[in-house]
């Protein structure tokens, strides 16, 4: 496989719903994709058939993954397993900025 370079900046956001905008990457293997969360966006309970791991970068959010509530700030990440039902709730003022690993990769996510 060949190499593929891109600068990550040039990629452009794109917009997913109301407060909710993506920019993703994909290999061969999995998807990196980070999202910008805006405070009271509205909230989508989803699964799918992906891991995701999910790196905090900026501001609070709460985390409901299955049974559980998980509040999460910078530094902070979490997996959440595949076809298990999950959302997030942006917490306080501050956008958040969430980047996420979904192996195996998502197409239906460009990049």
């Amino acid at each position: 496989m060949k190499a593929h370079q891109v600068d990550w900046d040039s990629i452009p956001w794109t917009p997913v719903r109301d407060g909710v905008e993506r920019k993703s990457f994909s290999g061969e293997g999995a998807t990196l994709a980070l999202h910008r969360l805006a405070p009271g966006h509205e909230p989508k309970p989803h699964a799918h058939p992906h891991e995701q791991i999910a790196y905090i970068l900026a501001g609070r959010i709460r985390f409901h993954i299955a049974d559980e509530s998980i509040l999460m700030g910078p530094g902070q990440l979490v997996v959440i397993p595949p076809n298990t039902r999950h959302w997030g709730v942006v917490v306080g003022e501050e956008p958040v900025l969430n980047l996420d690993i979904f192996t195996p990769k998502r197409p239906e996510y460009g990049g």
